[in-house]
């Protein structure tokens, strides 16, 4: 959370004394609320060219107004506006979550906080009485979900003009969670603690950022055939030898030749199904065609790199037919 490397937190912490969490029986360090705070100032004021030694035994209060005497009025209004801009605004369904989103150990992973908690008791209140102002995150507490994607889940989405739709949930099947996924909904099944929680609202609001400043993607050419048709080079290894080599890893030290045996059926495969997959028209065989060829040249690859890693392990492969596939 404060983008700096471990090692220098604890020169901070051994050398400086710049902050001092607690430690938890097992020795690992319990960094609070107010202790992240702190770390993040001394960060800040040391980018500015503070040295550590001459901040570390000030008060996180005189380190605060440290850090705002290094910024000029303009600069301040507009990092506060940059802060409040970039707060979290949340919709959330189910007034149990929304008490647990306030816990200081759930905050504490939003950078920018919680700018606006709005809380309903059900999606179909939320999508009645939801405003126009519009909103980052759509929450839905669900400890059972439905067997089918619920109509009010897409309605309060939209009354609510949130960016994105999420739910938290205990029980689900399959087909619901498959459903809502394939929908665009972000989804956590509790239990989960609080650090696990506010991680993942950090991750979404981080995700939604990012999609706001990501330029638009440029034109890009269709894709062109790594090969001409029919020179992909045949299968080396054919199914029967790969769950051969597969079937070796437990006696060696290196799990290598396993995961490249498993990598090589899965591409094998996709470039067999590619081969024969129906084309709608000539646009859709030429995709087709080039899917082929990328899986074709990449089994390629990993059929040489799983000889060499058996050369290194002094490893004896398997003999048998090796299949030649379709191009």
């Amino acid at each position: 959370m404060a983008h700096m490397p471990v090692a220098t937190l604890r020169i901070w912490e051994q050398r400086y004394r710049a902050v001092q969490p607690a430690h938890a029986p097992s020795g690992h360090r319990l960094y609070s609320p107010a202790d992240m705070r702190r770390v993040q100032l001394l960060r800040q004021l040391t980018r500015q060219g503070h040295a550590i030694g001459s901040i570390a035994t000030l008060t996180t209060d005189q380190l605060q107004e440290l850090s705002r005497a290094a910024e000029g009025p303009g600069e301040r209004a507009d990092s506060r506006a940059d802060r409040v801009a970039a707060a979290l605004r949340l919709v959330v369904v189910g007034p149990a979550l929304a008490t647990r989103l306030q816990r200081a150990s759930v905050t504490v992973h939003l950078p920018q906080g919680i700018r606006r908690l709005v809380v309903f008791e059900s999606l179909a209140e939320a999508a009645r009485a939801a405003s126009g102002s519009g909103t980052d995150l759509l929450l839905w507490h669900a400890p059972e979900l439905p067997p089918d994607l619920p109509a009010e889940l897409e309605l309060a989405h939209h009354a609510c003009r949130a960016r994105q739709a999420a739910v938290v949930y205990r029980f689900a099947g399959t087909a619901v969670t498959r459903a809502l996924a394939g929908a665009g909904v972000a989804l956590m099944r509790e239990p989960a603690d609080d650090a696990s929680l506010g991680t993942w609202l950090a991750s979404l609001h981080a995700s939604m950022t990012a999609a706001d400043a990501r330029p638009a993607p440029p034109a890009v050419a269709p894709a062109r055939p790594l090969r001409p048709a029919g020179a992909l080079a045949p299968r080396r290894f054919d199914d029967a030898m790969l769950t051969a080599i597969a079937g070796m890893a437990p006696g060696l030290a290196c799990e290598c030749p396993r995961h490249l045996a498993e990598i090589l059926m899965q591409l094998a495969s996709f470039e067999s199904y590619s081969a024969a997959c129906s084309n709608r028209d000539a646009a859709d065989a030429d995709l087709h065609n080039y899917l082929q060829q990328v899986a074709g040249t990449s089994r390629a690859l990993f059929e040489a790199a799983l000889e060499h890693v058996a050369r290194h392990e002094g490893l004896r492969l398997p003999r048998g037919q090796a299949q030649t596939c379709n191009t």
